[in-house]
């Protein structure tokens, strides 16, 4: 029988066991966790997941989601979806910003991404104080993929604009594999 593939999404309070709970659940009906991001918010705890499991499988825990949610204390929701792909027609870049804390710099910084065609393969950001003055600091990082079309240098200059505009300190740097 071949594997499909659903991403699992779930939040909540956070509380110890979570993790032990859901990938619990995952196991016994026969599924592996190929991919997950987690994280506490606040004070919920949130979790992504890519599963692979049998059909019948994942029909089962679609139908049991209302008792899953019940017994973890979560709202979780299961998505049917496909396995990753890996994509060969882009080029890997990392993107990370810094400045100080303002509204609206994750906004300005994927209108530039989106304008220039970019796709977001992850991304990530937090706040948090600064060294000695404790002032609060917001950090993206992310990671990007460039299609064939995107010319790297105009993006450098609308990121260089965005930069010198609004006062923030942001990297482009391409991901090179390494030669081994």
């Amino acid at each position: 029988m071949s594997r499909v593939f659903a991403v699992i999404s779930a939040i909540g309070a956070d509380r110890v066991g979570i993790v032990d709970e859901l990938s619990g659940l995952i196991s016994e009906a026969g599924g592996n966790v190929e991919e997950s991001k987690m994280a506490v918010l606040g004070g919920d705890f949130s979790v992504m997941m890519l599963i692979s499991l049998e059909q019948k499988a994942l029909e089962s825990l679609l139908s049991r989601i209302g008792e899953m949610e019940k017994g973890l204390g979560l709202k979780v929701g299961i998505t049917p979806t496909k396995e990753t792909a890996l994509r060969a027609d882009g080029r890997p870049y990392s993107l990370e910003t810094v400045s100080l804390d303002g509204r609206g710099i994750l906004h300005a910084v994927s209108a530039i991404l989106h304008h220039h065609g970019v796709n977001i393969e992850e991304l990530e950001t937090s706040t948090e104080g600064a060294p000695l003055t404790g002032a609060p600091l917001f950090r993206l990082r992310a990671s990007i993929v460039l299609g064939a079309g995107v010319h790297v240098a105009a993006l450098r200059s609308e990121l260089e604009a965005l930069e010198n505009a609004r006062e923030l300190d942001i990297s482009l740097t391409p991901l090179v594999p390494s030669r081994d």
